[in-house]
């Protein structure tokens, strides 16, 4: 094989649609875009716009609120700790801390803390430094003989002065 004999496989390029370019291109004179009005001029901005009436979105009340201090946890099932365990991904004779969850990959970052939840199992005798806990998590945990301690990260303390 040369290089002047490589090739994209069949389909895998496609060419580019040119438009206005005369009546023998197909899409000459007005381009695919029809004849006049505002949609067959250039700058068009419509999203929302019923034709000079009040559009349906201002029409509605608004409902609701959102917190714009409020708290993003990193979610982390129980079922899937074990599973990290099992592999050897996790220390359980050691503390698990959040740090120690994102490095072996339980999670992929901490936001403001890591919270546990209660879907999986959990067979191993461990010990937890989180930011938070279901109880039921807690309750399962504590079944298998370990333990979850509540850690207040730099963001929480700061929330809530």
């Amino acid at each position: 094989m040369k290089l002047n004999e490589l090739r994209d496989n069949e389909g895998a390029t496609k060419k580019q649609k040119r438009v206005a370019r005369g009546p023998g291109s197909g899409k000459g004179k007005t381009a695919g875009r029809g004849i006049k009005g505002q949609k067959s001029r250039s700058g068009v901005a419509i999203g929302g716009y019923e034709g000079g009436q009040m559009p349906l979105y201002r029409r509605l009340p608004k409902r609701g609120f959102t917190k714009p201090n409020r708290k993003e946890w990193a979610v982390v099932n129980l079922g899937l700790i074990q599973k990290f365990i099992e592999a050897g991904k996790l220390n359980a004779a050691e503390t698990i801390t959040e740090d120690a969850l994102v490095a072996a990959g339980v999670t992929n970052h901490k936001r403001d803390g890591i919270r546990v939840l209660a879907k999986g199992e959990i067979t191993a005798k461990i010990s937890l430094a989180v930011s938070g806990a279901s109880k039921p998590a807690v309750e399962a945990v504590e079944k298998a003989g370990g333990s979850i301690t509540m850690i207040v990260t730099p963001k929480t303390e700061a929330a809530a002065e």
